[in-house]
C-alpha cells in the first residue's frame, strides 16, 4: 500500500503512537507501519516546506521527506522514552540535506558551503519579511554568526547551485536574442602564440652565449651598440655584426615565417 494512503481503521485511528510502534516492531503489522507514516507524514511534509525557498519542485521535496520518515519509523525503539518526532526529525531533515547535496547542485561544493548558502537563503529571506527591506551584509553575518566574507562566499557559491545555461538567451525581450556563449565565446589567439614560442625557444638555444647575452643588453636593457661594446670588450661594429647574424636567425625559425 502506498504510504499516502495508509488505512484508516478504527483500531488504528484510536491507537497511541507507542501501541502502533510496539505492534510493527515486535509483531511486525504493516497496517500498524502504514498508519504510522500517515500519521506523521503532515510533520515530514512540514519539515520538507523548510526549503520551499529552493527551485526544488516540492513534490520531490515531500518523497524525500517521506523517505526518511520511513527509515526513522523503522529504527525508532519505542521503549526508550524518546518521543518520536524528536527522533526522526535529524533522519528527515539529513534525507533533505543529501538530496541538495548529492542531486541538487551542479557543481561540486563542499558541505559546509552547501549549508551555509542555504542558511544565508533563509536568513535572507527572514530578514527581508522583518525589515521591509534587503538586509546588509553585515546583518546577514550577524544573523549567521559569521564574517561578512563568509556571507560573500556563501552568496557567490549559491550561483553554482543552478548555473545559467550557456544556450540561455541574454535578453528575454528581444524575440531573436544572442546567448551567453555568443557574447562570452572567442577563438584563443594565443595557442598560436604558445607554439610560436616554443620554435623560437629552441632557436634561441642554439645560438651562443655571447650571441644571446647580446640580444638581451640590446633589447631587454635597451642598451645602444656602442654601450653594449663597451660592457663586452668589443667594438661597436663586432656587435652590430653579432646582433645582424643572430636576428637573422630568429627570423629565419618557422615561427616567424610569414
Amino acid at each position: 500500500m502506498s504510504i499516502l494512503s495508509a488505512p484508516n481503521t478504527r483500531a488504528t485511528a484510536h491507537a497511541t503512537d507507542d501501541q502502533l510502534f510496539r505492534s510493527y516492531h515486535r509483531d511486525g503489522e504493516v497496517g500498524a507501519r502504514e498508519a504510522l507514516v500517515a500519521r506523521f507524514l503532515p510533520f515530514a511534509r512540514k519539515l520538507a516546506l523548510r526549503y520551499s525557498y529552493t527551485d526544488e519542485p516540492i513534490d520531490d521535496l515531500v518523497q524525500v521527506a517521506s523517505l526518511g520518515l520511513l527509515n526513522a519509523i523503522d529504527r525508532f525503539e519505542p521503549g526508550r522514552g524518546t518521543k518520536f518526532t524528536s527522533f526522526a526529525a535529524p533522519t528527515i531533515l539529513g534525507e533533505l540535506k543529501r538530496h541538495f547535496r548529492d542531486k541538487g547542485w551542479a557543481l561540486h561544493v563542499p558541505r559546509d558551503l552547501q549549508e551555509r548558502a542555504l542558511a544565508l537563503s533563509r536568513a535572507n529571506e527572514r530578514l527581508s519579511h522583518d525589515l521591509g527591506r534587503s538586509p546588509t551584509l553585515s546583518e546577514l553575518a550577524n544573523a549567521l554568526g559569521c564574517g561578512v566574507e563568509q556571507v560573500v562566499e556563501a552568496s557567490e557559491v549559491a550561483h553554482s547551485y543552478a548555473p545559467a545555461s550557456l544556450d540561455a538567451p541574454v535578453s528575454r525581450e528581444a524575440e531573436e536574442s544572442a546567448t551567453l556563449v555568443d557574447l562570452i565565446g572567442r577563438e584563443d589567439d594565443r595557442f598560436a602564440l604558445a607554439e610560436s614560442r616554443e620554435v623560437i625557444a629552441g632557436t634561441w638555444r642554439s645560438l651562443s652565449e655571447l650571441e644571446r647575452q647580446v640580444i638581451a643588453l640590446r633589447f631587454v636593457d635597451g642598451l645602444t651598440q656602442r654601450e653594449i661594446g663597451e660592457r663586452i670588450g668589443y667594438s661597436q661594429m663586432h656587435v652590430s655584426r653579432l646582433l645582424r647574424r643572430s636576428l637573422n636567425r630568429l627570423l629565419a625559425s618557422p615561427a616567424m615565417a610569414v
